[in-house]
């Protein structure tokens, strides 16, 4: 298969896998499963916005950290537990998946929850799951 198609197919089975907000039974032959996935030692926390936040405008500028992990840009299938990226929900739709920490999000006036995952180099979760907690803010 072409690097380019590899990596896309890697990124939809990744966002199938990962848009249920849980932990996802393999969808396919090519899933990893869930019991042979390394742990990670990250932890990942949404810094802004904060919650309970009233936000105004059509941005909300989101800021997350990680610890005891670094956030990688190379997509890899030779995953290493403290290596990875982060994956951004919003109303528990994956928004992106990024290979950095902060992000502008374009959003319209209601109320929204929000929570980030750190993946794996492949885009796949570790075992358990690393979530961040969730945050609820208001747009106005």
């Amino acid at each position: 298969m072409r690097p380019k198609l590899l990596i896309l197919a890697v990124a939809a089975m990744a966002m199938a896998t990962a848009c249920g907000g849980g932990a996802a039974a393999p969808t396919s032959a090519t899933t990893p499963d869930a019991a042979s996935r390394p742990t990670s030692p990250a932890v990942v926390q949404i810094v802004s916005p904060s919650s309970n936040e009233v936000v105004t405008g059509g941005m909300v500028h989101v800021v997350v950290a990680v610890q005891n992990a670094t956030v990688v840009q190379q997509t890899s299938t030779h995953i290493q537990p403290d290596q990875g990226h982060v994956h951004l929900y919003l109303d528990n739709q994956l928004i992106y998946m990024q290979y950095r920490l902060v992000e502008d999000v374009p959003v319209h006036p209601g109320v929204y929850q929000m929570k980030a995952e750190f993946v794996a180099a492949d885009h796949f979760p570790f075992n358990p799951r690393v979530w961040s907690s969730i945050v609820i803010f208001t747009v106005r």
